[in-house]
């Protein structure tokens, strides 16, 4: 299988960026006036698409999904600054770039918030493309955002790794035959889940070195750091 690789796809939050807690405790400062007992695991299973649609579905009032939206923005707009790449993120992409292979993301973040990461961390300019949690009216595990990248950039299914942390990315690659690593995170692991990801990987680090290992042969590179 090693060198078939045309395209990765990643996903953005616990992928590509350490942002989890942060998004964990913007979600919960939000829902708090509703929700006070939350876990994190309950928010987690939420997650995979634009919050318009998480609290429409959780708080039957229109004001009341307002003022979580209001409490979301304002937690995360003072925090933006937490958010971090992980350890080896830009050597990757950078690797990928140099192997003749495309780059894109498929994020359930809202495009105002990723095109900040992207910028700030000096993402963008390494991806060929890429899809937000309100670009499309399907939200994951529904795989049209995952199509729709393939669409861009021309590349067939079997020629594509999916890359992302959370449950719903699996479901999607695994809808339209696209390899799917996992990243869990040392979380446990939904058997049905496991059993239709191509891989999985505790960390990114992991993650990022099975990714160099599909690259094509003859155009490989050595890990940057």
């Amino acid at each position: 299988m090693s060198g078939s690789v045309r395209a990765v796809v990643f996903d953005l939050d616990g992928t590509l960026v350490d942002s989890m807690p942060l998004v964990l405790r913007a979600y919960a400062h939000a829902l708090q006036p509703f929700y006070p007992n939350l876990t994190d695991e309950e928010i987690t299973a939420r997650l995979g698409g634009p919050p318009e649609r998480m609290f429409a579905e959780m708080l039957v009032e229109p004001e009341c999904a307002e003022t979580a939206l209001r409490r979301l923005k304002e937690c995360s707009l003072a925090n933006w600054k937490l958010i971090r790449p992980f350890t080896g993120m830009a050597a990757l992409l950078a690797d990928l770039r140099a192997a003749g292979c495309a780059s894109a993301i498929w994020t359930g973040r809202e495009r105002e918030s990723a095109e900040w990461l992207l910028r700030e961390h000096g993402i963008a300019p390494q991806v060929q493309t890429f899809v937000c949690g309100d670009d499309l009216a399907t939200h994951k595990p529904d795989p049209a955002g995952l199509a729709e990248v393939l669409h861009r950039l021309d590349v067939p299914v079997g020629e594509t790794l999916f890359v992302g942390d959370a449950d719903v990315d699996v479901l999607a690659g695994a809808a339209i035959g696209v390899r799917t690593l996992l990243i869990h995170h040392g979380r446990p692991l939904d058997a049905t889940v496991r059993a239709k990801a191509w891989r999985v990987a505790v960390s990114p680090s992991e993650a990022y070195a099975i990714v160099r290992g599909e690259l094509p042969p003859q155009r490989s590179v050595v890990a940057g750091g």
